[in-house]
């Protein structure tokens, strides 16, 4: 007897922090802040089960907001990249 798989979207769970792509501005103005380029930013695969969904390509960066009850709010940057 097979059994049914429900599909589980991995950007819909809770404790999945928000993913946004940023704009090439708002990349330039990070990058500028932080004095780097964009591959000394941690890497994030395209095919990432946390990027599903946002139409994403390689070149693109991300913007990830965690919510903490102690710190408040963080953002962190990936750099998307092809496997």
């Amino acid at each position: 007897m097979a059994t049914k798989k429900n599909q589980v979207l991995v950007p819909d769970h809770v404790y999945v922090p928000k993913h946004e792509i940023i704009t090439k501005q708002e990349a330039e103005e990070v990058l500028k802040k932080y004095n780097c380029k964009p591959t000394e930013l941690p890497l994030i695969f395209v095919n990432d089960p946390a990027i599903l969904g946002l139409g994403v390509k390689p070149g693109d960066m991300i913007k990830i907001t965690r919510k903490s009850p102690t710190a408040g709010e963080s953002l962190y940057y990936r750099y998307v990249v092809e496997i």
